[in-house]
């Protein structure tokens, strides 16, 4: 059985931490939007206190996926370079010899 990804469950943490203060403070009876305002702080406090180690996980993985380890290379770059270089080359010895 596969590893549930860093992302997945610091995602269903952050909606525990959220959602179950909601759930308390409208079980109290308080106005709904106070709730959800006193909730969502709760939640922002409390994943910042205990979920660093999932936090760092997922900005790891994501700095990954935006940068790779290795560059990508299309497959033709290196002749398209060649290519170039050689118009430039032809070019410069066209002006030297009109000169």
């Amino acid at each position: 059985m596969k590893a549930v990804p860093a992302w997945l469950s610091y995602s269903i943490y952050r909606v525990l931490m959220f959602a179950v203060p909601l759930t308390l403070l409208l079980a109290m009876q308080i106005t709904w939007w106070i709730a959800a305002l006193v909730a969502a702080l709760i939640g922002v406090c409390l994943s910042y206190l205990f979920l660093r180690k999932p936090r760092e996980k997922v900005a790891l993985g994501l700095y990954q996926a935006r940068h790779p380890s290795q560059a990508t290379v299309h497959p033709d770059a290196d002749a398209e370079d060649a290519s170039i270089d050689r118009a430039a080359d032809e070019s410069l010895q066209r002006e030297r010899q009109s000169e």
